[in-house]
């Protein structure tokens, strides 16, 4: 089955153009899934910046958690279709939080293959 992933970065300080990826969410149309995971190093970010709020940054993902799994706390585009949830999920909006570009693969399982792609992007 075909999928596409965007890597979430979280960009601290964007005029310095540093980033850490933090999260990675998958979409497989064809098995009707949509769903993030993310692991947050606060001693990474903080050498990025000594001042970043990593409450806020896993309040950032926790909200893209919502609109994964058309949580009512996600807002309207947790109500969308799961295209429509990736297609909002994968558009820059935030300065701190921001996807990568769309990539894309070919899975049997999208769940294995997401945590292997949080395991070889993220850590």
């Amino acid at each position: 089955m075909a999928y596409q992933y965007v890597v979430l970065r979280c960009v601290p300080r964007p005029e310095r153009e540093e980033f850490l990826n933090v999260g990675v969410v998958l979409h497989c149309q064809s098995a009707d899934f949509l769903d993030a995971v993310w692991n947050v190093d606060a001693d990474r970010l903080r050498a990025l910046d000594a001042g970043i709020d990593v409450d806020q940054v896993c309040e950032a993902l926790g909200f893209v958690d919502w609109v994964c799994r058309g949580d009512e706390r996600g807002g309207e585009a947790a109500r969308q279709s799961l295209g429509q949830r990736f297609g909002f999920l994968k558009a820059p909006r935030s300065t701190v939080l921001q996807p990568g570009p769309v990539h894309g693969g070919v899975t049997e399982d999208p769940a294995r293959q997401l945590e292997h792609l949080r395991e070889r992007l993220v850590g």
